[in-house]
Order: C-alpha cells, then sequence, then structure tokens
C-alpha cells in the first residue's frame, strides 16, 4: 500500500521515535569527539535538546502537522543547549515555518520544509562552515527535492532521504580537512543521520536500527585529533555596519491585513541592509537583532506589522549605546530591577563563590559535562533582574545557546564570548558599572582574550594525536585547549605544562585546585613556580570543579 500523505499523528511518532533513536546512539555520537578529554559533547546536546522538542510534542493532543511541527520547534528552542543543539533547533525552527497550518504532508510538502529548515539554519550561523550538520542538512534537503518529483510514496521517499544523509555525511572529511586529517564524519551530521533514521522506522513500522557510525570504524577514530563544529571556525568580524540594533514588534492584525507578514522575504529585506542577522518570531511577535549602518531603516520595515515592544540601538564605533524610541512599560517585578546583572556559568563551588566575589550576579552550574540550555540562560536572565545584563559563558559550546537567550530576552543583554573560567575571570575583572553596556562588552571581550588558560586533565582512551601518543588514564596538560603534555604522573604534566605556558612578561598566575586535586600536589606547584618563577605572584583558591585537577589563569 502507498503512503501518499503524512498525518499528523504519524508525523508525531516519526518525531518521537526519532528522539529515541538519538538518545540511545548519544554516546556513539559523542565518541566521534575523539578528544580525549572526558567530557560529554555532540551526542548529549543534541539529545537533550531534541529530548525537549519531543517533550513538547509526547502529550499534544492537536493531531494536524503544523501543529505539531511548532511544537517540536518551540521546545526545541528553549532547550537546546550548546552548538550542535541550537543548530538543530534552527533547522526545525525552519521546517515549522514550512509546514505552517497544515494539516497533512506529501512528500513534496516535507521536501520544501526540509529546505525551509536548512535555510533557517544557515542564517542563524554567522559564518557557515561546509563538512558540518549544516552540510548533511543542506545535501539532504536538495535530494528530497528530487525524490518528491520521482515518487508519491512517502516511504520510498524517505527512503532516500535518509540515504542522501548517510552520503552527505560520507563527504564530510572531504570538505572539512580537520575531519579528513583524522579519519571521521562530524558528529552534528552524525546526529542528524540519526534523527532521520528513526523518522523512517517509524513510517515503516520496524524496530529502530542498531546503533553505528554510517561506516566509521570505532577503532580508527580513536587514534584521531578532536573535530569541530562549524562555531569552532568563528573569528570575531570587523564591525562593518556601525549600529548593533535590536526591536522586537508585536503583530497587529490591522497592519497585518495591509502587510502580510512572511519571515523569509522580511529576513531577505533585512539582509539587504546589513549583517549578523537573526530573526526569531512567532505568532504573536517578531524580534530582530542586525547590525546597519542606518538603523531606521530596518525599524521602518519592522513598524509595518505592528506596535514596537523594545528598540535598542548601539553605536559600535564609538562604543556607546543609545536607546531608541521608548519601550512599553516593563511587567512588575518584586524587586526593583538593578542597573546591571552578570550570569555566569561553571562547574564547582569554589569556582562559584569565586565568581561571584568577582561581581557575577547568577551562576549556573554548567561546563564541559553539562551545557545549559537556553531556556536555563534565559532563567538566569530573569533571576539577575537587571536592565541591563551580561552573559559569560566561560565555554565554547554555550556561546550560541546564551546568544539565544539573550535574543529572546526582553531586556538589554549581551554575551561576552568567554571560552574558559579564567577569560571568564578576567572579563568580571574589566566590568565598570558605570559604562554603557557596548562599552563593557568591548572591554570584558578584549580582557578575556589577555589571559592565558591552562588545564590538567585525564585522557579516556588510547589516542595519537600530532605525533604524541597518550595512554588511557595518563595525565594531559592543556594550553588554551591543545595539549601539549602527558606523562602517568600528574606533576610531571603540570611542571611540563606551566613551562610551556609561562613567560618572562608573565606577573600572575592563579591556581584553581580541582576536586582531583590535592593540597600537597598544590603546595608542590607553587614551589616549582617560587623555584623556576621569582618574580610571578602566585594566588591560590579552591575551585572544587570536576575533570580538571587544577586550572591555571596567567597574565
Amino acid at each position: 500500500m502507498v503512503l501518499q500523505k503524512l498525518e499528523g499523528s504519524a508525523f508525531q511518532e516519526m518525531v518521537l521515535l526519532g528522539a529515541n533513536h538519538l538518545m540511545n546512539n548519544a554516546q556513539m555520537i559523542d565518541a566521534l569527539n575523539v578528544f580525549p578529554v572526558p567530557d560529554g559533547d555532540t551526542g548529549t546536546n543534541m539529545n537533550l535538546s531534541m529530548t525537549s522538542g519531543a517533550n513538547e510534542v509526547k502529550n499534544l493532543p492537536a493531531k494536524s502537522v503544523g501543529e505539531i511541527a511548532d511544537a517540536l520547534a518551540k521546545g526545541l528552542l528553549m532547550g537546546a543547549r550548546g552548538n550542535s543543539g541550537v543548530i538543530l533547533s534552527q533547522l526545525f525552527r525552519g521546517f515549522a515555518k514550512g509546514v505552517n497550518g497544515a494539516e497533512v504532508l506529501t512528500p513534496t510538502d516535507f521536501a520544501n520544509a526540509l529546505s525551509s529548515g536548512v535555510n533557517t539554519a544557515y542564517k542563524a550561523v554567522i559564518k557557515p562552515v561546509e563538512g558540518t550538520i549544516l552540510t548533511v542538512a543542506k545535501d539532504t534537503a536538495k535530494k528530497a527535492e528530487e525524490l518528491a518529483k520521482e515518487t508519491d510514496d512517502f516511504i520510498i521517499f524517505m527512503e532516500g532521504v535518509l540515504e542522501a544523509s548517510k552520503n552527505s555525511l560520507a563527504s564530510t572529511p572531504d570538505l572539512l580537512p580537520v575531519l579528513k586529517e583524522v579519519g571521521v564524519v562530524d558528529s552534528g551530521g552524525q546526529g542528524l543521520v540519526i534523527i532521520y533514521e528513526g523518522f523512517l522506522a517509524s513510517l515503516k513500522g520496524e524496530a529502530l536500527p542498531e546503533s553505528n557510525v554510517s561506516s566509521v570504524n570505532m577503532d580508527d577514530m580513536v587514534s584521531a585529533e578532536h573535530h569541530k563544529l562549524a562555531q569552532d571556525y568563528m573569528q570575531t568580524e570587523d564591525i562593518e555596519f556601525g549600529y548593533c540594533t535590536e526591536f522586537m514588534v508585536k503583530f497587529d492584525q490591522n497592519k497585518l491585513k495591509e502587510n502580510p507578514y512572511d519571515e523569509e522575504v522580511f529576513r531577505n529585506e533585512l539582509s539587504q541592509l546589513g549583517d549578523s542577522l537573526l530573526v526569531v518570531s512567532d505568532d504573536e511577535i517578531v524580534k530582530v537583532h542586525v547590525h546597519v549602518e542606518y538603523p531606521g531603516e530596518a525599524l521602518n520595515l519592522g513598524q509595518r506589522f505592528g506596535s514596537f515592544i523594545s528598540i535598542k540601538v548601539e553605536n559600535m564605533r564609538q562604543q556607546h549605546t543609545s536607546i531608541v524610541g521608548e519601550k512599553s512599560p516593563q511587567p512588575k517585578q518584586p524587586q526593583q530591577k538593578q542597573e546591571y546583572g552578570i550570569v555566569s556559568v561553571a562547574m564547582g563551588d569554589g569556582i562559584k563563590e569565586l565568581l561571584e566575589s568577582l561581581g557575577a550576579s547568577v551562576v549556573i552550574q554548567g561546563g564541559q559535562t553539562m551545557n545549559p540550555s537556553t531556556q536555563d540562560l534565559a532563567e538566569a536572565i530573569k533571576q539577575a533582574n537587571a536592565k541591563r545584563v551580561i552573559i559569560l559563558p566561560n565555554n565554547k559550546n554555550i556561546v550560541m545557546a546564551a546568544e539565544q537567550a539573550a535574543l529572546l530576552s526582553e531586556d538589554e543583554v549581551v554575551v561576552v564570548p568567554t571560552k574558559t573560567i579564567p577569560q571568564g575571570m578576567s572579563a568580571l575583572l574589566a566590568f565598570h558599572p558605570d559604562e554603557e553596556l557596548e562599552s563593557n562588552k568591548i572591554a570584558m571581550s578584549e580582557a578575556s582574550q589577555e589571559v592565558k588558560t591552562g588545564q590538567v586533565t585525564y585522557a579516556v582512551r588510547d589516542t595519537k594525536i600530532d605525533g604524541m601518543t597518550i595512554e588511557n588514564g595518563n595525565f594531559m596538560g592543556l594550553a588554551d585547549g591543545a595539549i601539549k603534555s602527558t606523562d602517568k604522573d600528574k606533576l610531571t604534566v603540570t611542571k611540563q605544562l606551566l613551562s610551556e605556558l609561562i613567560t618572562e612578561e608573565d606577573e600572575i598566575i592563579t591556581i584553581l585546585q580541582g576536586e582531583e586535586g590535592t593540597d600537597e600536589e598544590t603546595s608542590e606547584i607553587e614551589d616549582f613556580l617560587e623555584k623556576h618563577y621569582q618574580d610571578i605572584e602566585i594566588e591560590v583558591h579552591k575551585g572544587n570543579q570536576p575533570i580538571y585537577s587544577f586550572i591555571f589563569a596567567i597574565e
């Protein structure tokens, strides 16, 4: 029997089985991140993100495809964790826009929705890099459009979609040099393939396929270097357009009769005015972030659809923030809002206390093994109870979720993209309560780049990197994320790492002792520093952080 149309109940089951299949394979996807540090990464983040979306779908009484897709998109948006989770949320957000209001789907409808998801995700990433989950999504959507012209049987169509995703995944090493070098495929792309496998199994009424890594040999993977997601390649861009412009518009039905809202058309119009564009909308509001040279042009485009809820324009060249227009009255708060709030992410009670002593208003427990979600960060912004909020992610895999939370907030929120605890500490020291928000963002970002980060941890598997052989259980010393030393003796690794990091220009070193670091080891490290670096000032704090026996901040 040919299945020509996909009903809402069938799509609901597809989503739930896809999420379940992803959960079952999360550990396998994490294993693709073969950098031997004991952290949860892509699989964990995609699983938690997709689970949040599936939970919204699971008990949904509505049975139309459009309503189910909307619920999935909203759940993913608020539950998105890490870079891979954010991108996944954007893929299905665009998918939901593509099936808006649909009761059922044909293969053609499904293919168009996949393409809509790709467009949304690419626009959400500042500098898309090929050879990642974005590529797999794009290639699959393109093939889906071809397949929809060849068959009206949904099962045959989805079989082709899955095959196309696997073929694209296999080609990712040819597009991203670091994948080619180490002999692995992109882990985010692998996660998307897993979801599509679940979709097809649901349609066919078959058991979920066994856990696999799409033809990648696990023994080969563990001899390779950790590959990176697209965001790991992003660099801070020079300011081409002078005004950072954000506004939120509440839709007015009378205005919409004259100017119907189409997100893609609106996005395209805004893209002609500047860059760094992100548009988020639902049935009631649209929120825009864009860098432009003439903010009024962007505001005029938005005002066609309703009334402004909030407007913010920052002169990035002059490091000056100007509020344009009047904000609608803010909802009553239990307490009067402070002028500034700083949200920081950290693991370890000692580090939490240290960051609070440096000025952090709210510290979320999270980091390598536990990336907070967009929702977690949004709640922390509310908890800060401030007119202006600065987020310090302190981990490269939390930056995108932080930026998404900032965009969703009605307050003035910026993200200083700190990637380590030492960077977060330096950023806090550069904060000045009398300065404008953009000025603080610039100063704190610059300060975060002036500190060097050292970390001592252990390997969770055997591997070879840059000619260095690392044995499972041995200790490793990381200098700003790069492995510089390894040995079975922790202090040997630590001393080699410090010798690599410290130069004659350095004046201060802060030692953060972790859960697996001892007072005796800390004393020996201090003795080593006093003997070999007599002019450097030493500070010691018990951070109680997991995973890393010691973290060093060197300035």
